[in-house]
């Protein structure tokens, strides 16, 4: 959106193009498509997967158990180079999911509990009937920890989907499918926090409640420097290791203390914009438009005045949720695929796949997710709580139901968790996690792209698509 803005600034003042746009270009329009955060990831398990399997699995995997250690004053940080992934860059990540969870709920889709009643059933359907799957095949046995695996929905590639689908995807379906993702991450996390914690070290935590609690205060008192938020949420990152609860938490409680408010609203910013501009030309040299100088010292003034309002007509919450977003989708969760994603093939692959954790996460993500999602979100609407988007059928609905089965990222993750120091499940929940959101995708995708567009589904007499009959 901003690229585009800028084009069409650059075309309207003549601006020309530095000789380099002409070689970055390509990758400039290729990282504007949603879809290609999900190409990108695709690639990154592709790699895992033929270096797991090549002749230099032994270096890949021994790279990935190389320890490296940190150490600021007395205290020192020792992990291996999976648990800095894992533990550290995956905690940015978790720290942008924070960031989109307060923007629902303050102005997006979970704002009021009408708008948001229907992706919270859906989400809640789609998270307890998977683990109930998944127990149901794995009760009293030694995978049973990996019950939390088929609860995640990947949003980047069940996203990345959605835009490959173009009109055919309504736009009220991909925020469906948006707060629905983030309602099933806020249940990740929670399902994290108190069922994937073995021991807690209670000083240690004391300590991170209190830095939270800092930067709760630091919010209160109208401290916006991301600085202060950084050096914080590090130290609040660090207590939360210490403490035996997963350090990623650190990263969403940080995002809940950010600023969410704007210190000018837009009509002020507005106003005062065009008075800065006016006096801006005012200073201007009358042969300036054929001849570009310099500005003055006014006008530089002018400036600066002008860049500091619009700094402060955007709340830090989301100048930080948009400076995260092409971070943490083409590098933190590329890295992220390539270091948990390779899998050795050995044995037979049918075998793994039907062993209990293959089957409990293929039915858990295939069939759990799409029947839950379904179920939920019809008896929410049955129930009078909630209404389907404008311009979305219940084909769509199930649609994207199967999309949500496409686990990935958040399902790895927690896969890392439950089976950590156990290598024949963590390698057989893998296998099964990425058949699954394959199976997940292809068919939620070929669902869609066989729905009819919007426009061509039979509307009533105030132009609102007519949902199938309920009864």
């Amino acid at each position: 959106m901003h690229s585009e803005l800028e084009k069409e600034l650059a075309d309207e003042i003549g601006l020309q193009e530095p000789p380099i746009h002409q070689f970055t270009r390509p990758f400039q329009e290729f990282f504007k498509v949603e879809a290609s955060s999900g190409i990108i990831l695709m690639a990154a398990t592709a790699v895992a997967l033929l270096l797991a399997n090549s002749p230099w699995a032994a270096e890949y995997f021994h790279l990935l158990e190389t320890y490296i250690t940190i150490a600021f004053g007395q205290f020192d940080v020792s992990l291996s180079l999976l648990h800095w992934i894992n533990d550290g860059l995956m905690a940015i990540f978790f720290f942008l999911v924070g960031l989109e969870i307060k923007r629902e709920i303050l102005i997006g889709e979970l704002s009021s509990p009408r708008k948001a009643a229907l992706p919270i059933a859906a989400a809640i359907g789609g998270m307890l009937l998977p683990a109930l799957i998944f127990v149901a095949f794995n009760f009293g046995g030694t995978g049973a920890a990996g019950w939390g695996i088929p609860m995640a929905t990947d949003i980047a590639f069940a996203l990345g989907v959605l835009a490959l689908l173009g009109s055919r995807a309504p736009a009220s379906l991909k925020i469906f499918l948006t707060a629905l993702a983030i309602v099933d991450d806020l249940g990740a996390v929670l399902v994290i926090a108190v069922f994937y914690t073995d021991q807690i070290a209670w000083a240690w935590l004391a300590i991170g409640i209190l830095i939270f609690l800092g930067m709760l205060l630091l919010n209160r008192l109208g401290v916006r420097a991301p600085m202060a938020y950084g050096l914080a949420g590090i130290v609040l990152w660090f207590a939360f290791l210490e403490s035996g609860v997963h350090a990623t938490i650190a990263g969403v409680l940080a995002a809940m203390t950010i600023p969410a408010t704007a210190r000018i609203n837009t009509r002020e910013f507005v106003n005062w914009g065009r008075r800065a501009l006016d006096e801006f030309e005012a200073c201007c040299d009358a042969d300036a438009e054929n001849n570009p100088q310099p500005t003055t010292t006014e006008q530089r003034g002018l400036l600066q005045a002008l860049e500091t309002a619009i700094h402060h007509v955007e709340a830090p919450l989301q100048r930080l949720e948009h400076s995260l977003e092409q971070p943490v989708a083409y590098v933190i969760m590329p890295i992220f695929a390539v270091a948990n994603a390779g899998v050795p093939f050995v044995g037979s692959l049918i075998d793994t796949l039907l062993s209990p954790v293959g089957l409990g996460i293929i039915f858990g993500l295939v069939v759990g997710k799409q029947l839950g999602i379904m179920f939920f979100s019809w008896a929410a609407v049955r129930a009078g709580v909630a209404d389907l988007p404008e311009g979305v059928s219940w084909r769509h609905i199930w649609g994207a139901s199967w999309l949500a089965g496409i686990g990935f990222t958040m399902a790895l993750f927690i896969d890392s968790l439950a089976f950590d120091g156990e290598p024949a499940l963590l390698n057989s929940a893998k296998v099964a996690i990425l058949v699954a959101s394959l199976i997940s995708g292809v068919v939620g995708y070929l669902i869609l792209r066989t729905t009819a567009p919007v426009d061509e589904m039979s509307t009533g007499p105030a132009g609102a698509v007519q949902a199938p009959a309920q009864g």
